[in-house]
């Protein structure tokens, strides 16, 4: 969300502006289990319970849209024109 004013500033108009994180808390139940792991990864370097399960709740949203896409590559068949794009690429961690 961009929260933003427009003043004048000698006869132009400016636009200032502040990019707010919006974020809803919300309560889960999950096995014990989880959360020994959730708590581990807090230990080993995350930043928190919230900053761990989001990580990994956007690593999910990833792979299902990932398998997403591919169902529909599945589907509609190979691009033959993006053939061979793949080679010498990159990896890069996203995380």
């Amino acid at each position: 969300m961009l929260r933003s004013t427009i003043t004048k500033v000698g006869g132009r108009e400016s636009q200032i502006g502040t990019i707010v994180n919006v974020s809803t808390q919300i309560a889960v139940r999950l096995p014990d289990s989880l959360v020994a792991w959730i708590d581990e990864q807090v230990a080993a370097g995350g930043r928190s319970r919230a900053a761990v399960t989001a990580k990994a709740l956007r690593r999910y949203q990833r792979q299902l849209a990932a398998e997403r896409d591919a169902q529909i590559y599945l589907e509609t068949g190979g691009y033959p024109d993006l053939e061979g794009m793949h080679e010498g690429r990159v990896d890069l961690d996203l995380d």
